[in-house]
């Protein structure tokens, strides 16, 4: 018997027995599916983190009084614990960090309304700006212009929109010029900036922002802000300018010599490596979870090859008595358990590629489908089907032909 003559046989026991045959392939289509479900969100937010969320620039830094990202709880307690980040420090750095191209500063409020006639917006960001931030955050605008020096010094009460501002209270207007009200403050639009749409479903347009004086007015001097930084190039000019800056905080905020620093400095790596752990750890889970799928698909797989194996021994009789030799055997088992295996991960790979995409559709969480994840669950769903097989394999080739003949269900 050929190659292709036991894939056929294997084929035609699968489509004889329907209702078997899926509870056999159950396990292997689940487990492959679930790795390419994980592989596939994993690979997909990899991307989407590094290009917008953490898209800080290689030669960008951030200043805050503890971590944007803490996975620790004891850091969230000392982070709590420490002063607050003042613009006298973002002014002390700015002044004295000459291998920094731009310093800007940065406060906002996560919980801001904004109105407009008869719409309204609710959870809206409210960023405190100073000029320098629009260029190290590379804010885009599609009208008007950003904040400038004039508006910080005068605590002008102007304000720049994001693009879901603009969609939702002010649509079909030309936002430039018209008043808005953001948690009861009167504030006349100056700029709107360019949509981004949304990261793991949630909208990077619903903002507005104002110049960080008039921020501090509304919204308390006791604040703490961030402070961005931008070095004059990555590498060594990135290192300088981050040592630069902890000697300037360090001095304005009287770290004791050799204690640790009283803030946190954060860069594009620090943020991608965390990133980087905590996929990885989730992506562990999860292979380990699909594995323990994969091997109850082959441990049924096994058992319904020793039926199939006792269902034709009289088939396996005829056959070593017209000369087909052990290897012969154990050839042909090995090929149709691998087929069966083969054909759940096939299944196992589309449904993995079909929740992904429908989890992209429904909520935008992003996903990318990657050749070597494919790839890497059908030779995985054969190995199983090949290592449960050997067994019932081995068993059929080794029958004594004339004890096999004589075999009766």
């Amino acid at each position: 018997m050929n190659i292709g003559e036991a894939i056929r046989i294997a084929l035609q026991s699968l489509w004889a027995n329907k209702l078997r045959s899926v509870l056999t392939l159950l396990g292997v289509v689940i487990g492959v599916s679930a790795v390419i479900a994980v592989v596939t969100f994993v690979n997909g937010i990899n991307g989407y983190v590094a290009e917008k969320i953490f898209n800080l620039g290689a030669d960008v830094f951030i200043i805050s009084k503890m971590g944007n990202v803490i996975t620790d709880p004891d850091q969230f307690i000392e982070g709590n614990k420490r002063k607050e980040i003042t613009m006298e420090q973002y002014e002390a750095v700015a002044e004295g960090c000459t291998a920094c191209k731009l310093v800007g500063a940065a406060a906002f409020n996560d919980k801001g309304k904004v109105v407009y006639g008869t719409q309204s917006s609710t959870d809206t960001r409210v960023r405190g700006w100073t000029p320098a931030m629009t260029r190290i955050y590379d804010l885009d605008l599609d009208a008007g212009r950003a904040v400038n020096e004039a508006d910080v010094e005068n605590t002008a009460q102007v304000v720049v929109i994001g693009a879901d501002i603009r969609e939702n209270l002010l649509a079909g207007t030309d936002p430039i010029g018209k008043e808005i009200r953001v948690d009861g403050h009167v504030y006349r639009i100056i700029g709107v900036g360019s949509k981004r749409g949304k990261t793991l479903g949630q909208s990077l347009d619903n903002w507005v922002m104002l110049p960080i004086t008039t921020w501090f007015k509304v919204y308390g001097s006791h604040n703490t802000i961030n402070i961005w930084a931008k070095a004059q190039d990555v590498g060594m000019p990135m290192e300088q300018a981050i040592d630069q800056t902890r000697v300037i905080m360090r001095a304005r905020r009287h770290d004791p010599i050799g204690g640790k620093d009283s803030f946190t400095i954060e860069t594009n790596d620090s943020f991608m490596s965390l990133w980087a752990n905590l996929s990885g750890t989730f992506f562990i889970v999860m292979i380990v979870i699909a594995s323990i799928s994969l091997i109850v698909g082959g441990i049924v797989i096994m058992n319904i090859m020793l039926v199939s194996v006792t269902e034709r021994t009289r088939e396996i009789g005829i056959r070593k008595a017209l000369g087909a030799r052990q290897r012969d055997v154990l050839r042909q088992f090995l090929i149709e358990s691998s087929t069966m295996a083969l054909i759940g991960g096939l299944i196992g790979v589309l449904g993995g590629v079909g929740i992904a995409k429908l989890v992209t559709l429904a909520i935008g969480m992003p996903s990318a489908i990657k050749i070597w994840a494919i790839l890497a669950g059908l030779a995985v769903s054969a190995g199983v089907g090949i290592f449960f097989g050997v067994y019932p394999a081995r068993k059929a080739a080794k029958l004594d032909p004339i004890v096999a003949l004589r075999f009766e269900l």
